[in-house]
This record gives structure tokens, sequence and C-alpha cells, in this order.
């Protein structure tokens, strides 16, 4: 009887294969930047920064640095990895050059962070209008998320420092576009703070608010056509006020604290004031009320602000703070958005959560630590996370259908970008000839065709 030799068949393994190319189905994201024209544009915005016998673009460089980032890397010498695939990525520079670049950058302070920041508001524009019904203002409007998120350092690092969960690091503030339930969302807007820095600081809301408006077209800046939406962070008098100057084209959804003014006012409420609650699907919500506040808790704030609350029942196993009442969860937010029902608005800001998926994703694309020393090096670092989440964002919202349109950064890499390939050159042609097995191929090719689709930029 032949006797098992394990669960696995056993090969050799030799270093000698050539024509083989890993980590192929990058090739998507390298025709996405190729056909929306960011390979251009940042080339373009970083030409004051070449020397004049340069033999690598600062521009080539930003955006390799990218790619490498979207396919998993984490630090500037993760780049190696499109070194070692000339076939797909072309010339890449060398780790010295590379690392001499971030530092000119960020020399350059202010001016190379506005002309990158520029080139994607570029790029952005571009590819919402090749989007179509597919683009995020599809429906007219346009929905930006503020959020911050913890980022623990494990070295000494400038601006590192203790933050608000007792761990040490930085504390940067970031804005999404949401992209809606049938796709996911882009960053716009990334502002790097110290570890140490409140979470509803309203300077650094209004810094991280008008960066993500830099990066919406025009259009979108009359009408109440653009909704910020944050969290009780940002509920304070000076940024709803900051906000609600700008009311005649811009809308907001923003988180209160629940003060004991309010908590005495929700006592107060009859049960019959109590709307319930509602699902996206229109479906009412179990165990949910929401109501609007008036009268004195207005005063103060911003002619035209609403505040709505909500009581809902618990989580099993949630622990009740001292500002619920009655044995229900309390929140509350503000909104100057009029004539629209109140369980509408709820819902509304409720999708807000949404924006922990993109922390998640962007946690996973980069922003794990912040690799460098420097500040001014770091926020170079942040804007090269946020072009890395661009094209993961919009090679989806382009090339794919379906649940494919769905999948996060990890899923892209595991099904999508880590297929191999072999390399075939025929006359001046290279051809990649993908696994025929591998089991996402045909949403490989087919990404590729609706691509090829597109008109190349002008």
């Amino acid at each position: 009887m032949k006797q098992p030799t394990g669960s696995y068949p056993h090969v050799r393994v030799r270093d000698d294969g050539r024509a083989v190319v890993s980590q192929a189905g990058s090739v998507l994201l390298v025709e996405t930047a190729r056909k929306i024209g960011l390979d251009r544009a940042i080339s373009a915005a970083l030409a004051p920064w070449r020397k004049p016998r340069a033999v690598h673009d600062p521009g080539k460089v930003l955006l390799d640095l990218a790619l490498a980032v979207a396919l998993g890397g984490d630090c500037l010498a993760d780049v190696a990895l499109l070194r070692s695939e000339p076939a797909v990525f072309g010339p890449v520079a060398s780790d010295p050059t590379v690392s001499r670049l971030i530092d000119t950058l960020a020399t350059a302070g202010g001016k190379a962070l506005t002309a990158i920041r520029a080139a994607r508001a570029e790029a952005r524009s571009r590819v919402w209008t090749l989007a179509a019904g597919r683009a995020p203002d599809a429906d007219g409007r346009v929905t930006v998320d503020l959020d911050g998120v913890l980022v623990v350092a494990h070295s000494d690092k400038q601006d590192a420092a203790p933050t608000w969960k007792k761990t040490y690091g930085h504390h940067p503030l970031l804005g999404f576009v949401d992209h809606g339930p049938g796709g996911t969302g882009e960053p716009v807007a990334a502002l790097l703070r110290p570890g140490n820095a409140g979470s509803n600081t309203a300077a650094d809301h209004i810094s991280a608010a008008r960066l993500a408006l830099a990066q919406l077209p025009k259009k979108y800046r009359r009408g109440r056509q653009t909704l910020i939406r944050c969290d009780s962070a940002g509920g304070t008098h000076e940024f709803v006020a900051w906000l609600a100057r700008r009311g005649r084209w811009l809308s907001y959804s923003v988180g209160i604290v629940i003060t004991e003014a309010i908590h005495s006012h929700v006592l107060k409420i009859p049960t019959s004031v109590w709307t319930p609650a509602v699902e996206t699907d229109g479906e009412v919500r179990d165990g949910a009320w929401v109501a609007e506040l008036t009268g004195d808790l207005l005063v103060g704030w911003p002619k035209g602000m609403r505040l709505i609350v909500r009581k809902e029942r618990p989580h099993p196993g949630a622990q009740l703070r001292i500002t619920d009442a009655d044995g229900m969860r309390i929140t509350c937010f503000a909104t100057n958005t009029p004539d629209r029902p109140i369980a509408e608005l709820e819902l509304r800001h409720r999708l807000r959560a949404r924006a922990e998926d993109r922390i998640r994703a962007a946690r996973s694309t980069g922003l794990r630590n912040l690799p460098l020393h420097d500040t001014a090096q770091n926020g170079i670092w942040l804007e090269i996370v946020q072009i890395a989440l661009d094209l993961l964002a919009w090679m989806p919202m382009l090339a794919l259908t379906g649940q494919a349109r769905l999948w996060e950064p990890r899923r892209l890499r595991f099904r999508l970008f880590s297929a191999a390939a072999q390399l075939v050159t025929t006359g001046r042609r290279r051809i990649l000839r993908l696994a025929r097995h591998w089991p996402w191929t045909h949403e490989i090719t087919g990404a590729l065709e609706q691509l090829a689709l597109l008109p190349n930029p002008g």
C-alpha cells in the first residue's frame, strides 16, 4: 500500500523562472491612472521640482509609490515590487532617488502639497465625468464625511504624542466622499495632527472641510448640493457657525454632544411626539424613535439649525451612559436641511457610519503607521496614501460591476492584483497571458475591456 506523504503535493522550487509576472492584475491600476490622466496631471504639477538632468520624473516616482501602497506596501522601500516588473510599470527609481524626492517635496512644504492636491482634483473631475451615472454625484449631490483616526507610532517621530486612547502616535483628521450603497468611497482630505490633538477642535474641522471642498468640482458650491457629515467631535459652535455661513450652497449634518439641557428636554418629550425611525428600505426601525427639539436649546446656534434627537433600545450587552434616559440610548445631531421628515434626516445622518469602512480601508492602505520621521515627510506620505485610495476607488467605479465594485482593498489585492501572468513578446507587442485557472481572471479581463472603451485624455 502506498503511504500518504501529506495533505499537499510536494514540489521542487527553483529560482530560474523567466517571462513570469507577479501582481499582473495591478495592470488595472496602471491603466486606470493612464485613462484618467492622473500620470500627466501629477507630472505637470511636480515639474518645478524636476532637476534639469534628472532621469526619473518626480510625478512618475510619486505615482509609483502610490501604486506600491495600493498593492499593500507600507514604506518607501516597497516600491521595489514595481521595480521588479518593468514590463508592467516601466522604469522605477532607486530607493535613494525616491528618498531624496520625498525630502525635496517635504522641504517645499505647502507648495508641494498644493500642487499634488490640485492634480488629484483635476483627475477627480475627469473620473466623475467618465463614470457618469456611477459617479458619487450622479444624483446631483455629494456627501463628505469627516472623521478622525488614531495612527500608532512604534518609534519616536516628530509630533507623535500620547492619544486620548492612551496609545502613542498621531491623530489625523480625514475626509471621504461617500459613494453610497452601490460603491465605496474616496479620500478628499487628510490633515496630519499630533497625537494629543483635540477631537473637537473647530479650527481643524474647518481646515479639513476646506481641503475636502477644494477637491470637488466648482459646480457643487451652490444650491446646497454638498453635504458635510461628522460625529459629535464636530458639534462645536464655531464649526457649525462656519458651515452655516455657507448655508446657501452647503448642507450639514453634525453630531451634538448630549448636554444636561438636552437631556432634561428629552425627558419632557411626550410619547405621542416621538416618530419611529426608519431603515434604508423604508421599513420601521425596531426599537428606535426620533423627535425634533426646539425652543431655548437653539439659542446661540445659527439661524435655521434643526436639532434632532433619537432614542433607541441599547443592543444586548451594551452599557448605558449617564446621558441616556429611561433605559434608552440617546443621540443628537444638528442640520440645516429644511422641510424634510426628521426620520429621513436621522437615517441620512446614521449612514455616516460608512466612514468607518473607509477608515478601515485606509488602515490597510498605508495608514497603519506613518513610516517617516519628520512631520513634513509624513504629510507627503498622507498624500501618497490618498492617491492610492483614489485609484482603489476609481478603478472599481470605472471598470467593475456588481458586487465586485464593493470590494475593499484587501479583497481587490487577493482576488485581482495578485494574479500571475506570463509575459509574451511578439514583434513589437508585449502581451500578458493571465492564468486561465485563476477564479477571477474574467473579472480582470472584463475590467480591462471597460477601461479600453474610455477615451484617452486629450
